[in-house]
């Protein structure tokens, strides 16, 4: 990291937004301005020792220096410039990757006038349904969007949070055997609330609801006994952790109320998994199943999805686990849930590549289906996906079915039960896959149903390709390479 020629302009964007400038943080740094100003325009390396002494200045933790945030950033504005609104522009990947490293503030606000523009655009596609009689209406605004950069931001690791379940875990001598018997026990010693079991049809559509007023909690007899579970860890982290929640989310940048609470609900969630299955325990656990996600569930009584999503979070300092991307769908491909460690892109105004096996999972429903992947940039994912499906309901209740996605580069894979049987040194049989047809160059993709905004769109009516806009003279933006001894490298 310290000889990254982007790691000067980070130090650059850290440093203003401190309000503090080059002649004051070279003093504190026992360096001249001008060797600063070199660093700063990523003319000369940073020495490690140099990166710890500015990390103390700057007040920020080294992870702040970390490229992924750089990356994502990139990612999103180059998804962003390749609307057909910005096609008399003509920028080049370069261009976007300097604008996106010296200016990484305008380049956010860039970002956010084109999230307004979306917006406002699919509000007026709204407005025009309804006027011609449909039932077709528009989001107004998109709060899952500001949770999801705002756990991105984090890399979906807490550990103010993880401090709090671990206290409250021994505080309250939870027991992993008889954990639900515990958390009533600690939410009326502690808060004096009383749980109740409602009926479902006392309370139908609800599955938890809590009254401050009369400091009970009902839940519903339909939550399967683990789902209760969860719950009650939930209520007991809007309740025990509040502040530091609070304090959590004054770090985000949240544009509206909604948005806010539904990160606090976010932040409850991970409370809740934190103390269902406790950091040193899972991550234990995890290593020695090599990751087994069913074997895991079993041990510690939590489905599937409760499983996957606590692997992705264990991302403590020195004692990390594999490094996951996760998402989560619907048949009709709208996400839902995503989250990145692996380094893996999501699109963020569209939908998602056809070829990823998270689609297959719909075809055989409980099996897992696996993938070794390769992106356009030439790097290499191992991915797992299963569907999962709600049973919280009665005979009559509609079961909505999803797709949950995890995976990790490939030189990681190794750690997994998974790829067991895997020739994972063998990537010329990796799926070829992309973020989504408008952000991928391949030509040759014969599930391609839109044309490729990086390249022109010819077509020849007297030649029919593998798709419509197969258009074969095209050249690839990123080349795909050999990949040496299963490590993924960087496309040019």
């Amino acid at each position: 990291m310290s000889n990254s020629p982007v790691l000067g302009s980070k130090i650059r964007a850290i440093r203003r937004s401190r309000q503090t400038g080059q002649a004051e943080l070279a003093k504190q740094l026992d360096i001249s301005p001008s060797y600063l100003n070199l660093i700063e325009s990523g003319k000369r390396p940073v020495p490690g020792e140099l990166l710890l002494r500015v990390a103390r200045a700057l007040e920020v933790q080294l992870d702040a220096f970390a490229h992924d945030d750089e990356g994502r950033l990139l990612s999103d504005l180059t998804e962003a410039f390749s609307d057909p609104l910005f096609a008399d522009a003509k920028l080049t990947m370069p261009e976007l990757r300097e604008f996106s490293t010296s200016s990484p503030s305008a380049a956010r606000s860039v970002l956010s006038l084109y999230r307004a523009y979306q917006e406002a655009k699919e509000r007026s596609e709204g407005l025009a349904s309804r006027l011609e009689g449909t039932e077709v209406t528009a989001q107004p605004t998109l709060p899952s969007e500001e949770v999801s950069d705002f756990l991105q931001s984090k890399q979906n690791h807490f550990p103010e949070l993880e401090l709090e379940a671990e206290d409250l875990c021994r505080r309250a001598r939870l027991d992993v055997d008889d954990l639900y018997t515990g958390l009533v026990r600690t939410l009326e010693k502690e808060h004096g609330v009383h749980v109740r079991i409602a009926r479902g049809e006392s309370e139908r559509g609800t599955l938890r609801r809590y009254s401050p007023d009369k400091k009970e909690l009902t839940l519903s007899e339909l939550l399967p006994t683990r789902s209760r579970t969860f719950q009650l860890a939930h209520q007991l982290g809007l309740l025990g952790a509040d502040r530091t929640m609070e304090r959590l989310l004054e770090t985000g940048h949240f544009l509206s109320e909604p948005s806010r609470a539904l990160s606090r609900v976010s932040l409850a969630n991970y409370f809740a998994g934190a103390v269902l299955l406790p950091y040193d325990a899972i991550l234990r656990a995890a290593r020695e199943e090599r990751y087994d996600i069913d074997v895991l569930g079993r041990r510690f009584r939590v489905g599937f999805e409760q499983v996957a999503h606590r692997l992705t979070t264990l991302r403590r300092q020195g004692h990390e686990g594999v490094p996951f991307h996760m998402i989560r769908i619907d048949v009709a491909g709208n996400i839902s849930k995503r989250f990145s460690a692996s380094g893996i892109r999501f699109a963020r105004y569209s939908g998602v590549c056809a070829r990823w096996n998270i689609f297959q999972a719909f075809l055989t429903p409980g099996m897992i289906r696996i993938q070794l992947s390769r992106m356009p940039d030439g790097f290499a994912y191992f991915c797992l996906a299963r569907t999962i499906q709600k049973d919280s309901g009665g005979y009559h209740a509609q079961r909505p079915v999803q797709a949950l996605g995890l995976g990790c580069r490939v030189e990681y894979a190794k750690e997994l039960v998974y790829s067991d049987g895997i020739d994972l040194t063998n990537l010329e049989s990796a799926t070829p896959v992309g973020v989504t047809c408008r952000m991928c160059d391949r030509a040759d993709c014969e599930q391609r149903v839109l044309p490729s905004l990086h390249q022109p769109l010819e077509i020849d009516t007297n030649v029919r390709g593998l798709s419509l806009y197969n258009a074969g003279k095209q050249q690839p933006l990123f080349h795909d390479r050999p990949l040496e001894k299963g490590r993924p490298s960087r496309g040019e």
